[in-house]
């Protein structure tokens, strides 16, 4: 069944999505970021992929664009996998939100923007989530100094 489920996904998100391949069992999905939010509603209302299980990034530094943002979604019916690639350009690393179409990207959300500085458009909450306020730079982007010291915060009881 899922062979069909991915014969379904290349004939109807292919022309608008551009490359898909299957890689360890997952079907995966190049898209440009105004595609997102369109593909990820079908993965959800025709596809039936209805638990969204992450999203992170991926620093290419020296690459245009920079930053490669990985969402994963899981279809509990289908038991596959589907993972949709976007660049977003270092200038401006920013992408829509998801948490009109899954209320869990809130906080997955806020953790790639803490680590990678990535904004998510839509996403009216993205107070650090691992960081503390006041914490400079995003520490899993390849340029981040490992030997940075931070400012000093009090603690508070």
């Amino acid at each position: 069944m899922a062979q069909r489920i991915v014969e379904q996904l290349q004939q109807q998100l292919l022309p608008t999505a551009g490359a898909g391949t299957l890689v360890h069992g997952a079907f995966v999905l190049q898209l440009t970021p105004a595609e997102l939010p369109v593909v990820a509603k079908r993965l959800r209302d025709e596809f039936g992929f209805d638990m969204f299980s992450d999203v992170t990034a991926v620093d290419w530094p020296g690459q245009a664009p920079r930053f490669e943002v990985v969402h994963h979604f899981y279809s509990t019916r289908h038991h596959l996998r589907v993972r949709l690639k976007t660049r977003v350009e270092e200038a401006a690393p920013e992408i829509a939100s998801l948490v009109p179409l899954y209320g869990s990207a809130g906080f997955m959300e806020r953790e790639c923007h803490d680590m990678y500085g990535i904004r998510f458009v839509g996403n009216d909450d993205l107070r650090p989530i691992l960081l503390y306020e006041g914490f400079v730079g995003h520490p899993l982007r390849k340029d981040y100094p490992k030997q940075q010291e931070q400012p000093l915060v009090p603690y508070r009881n």
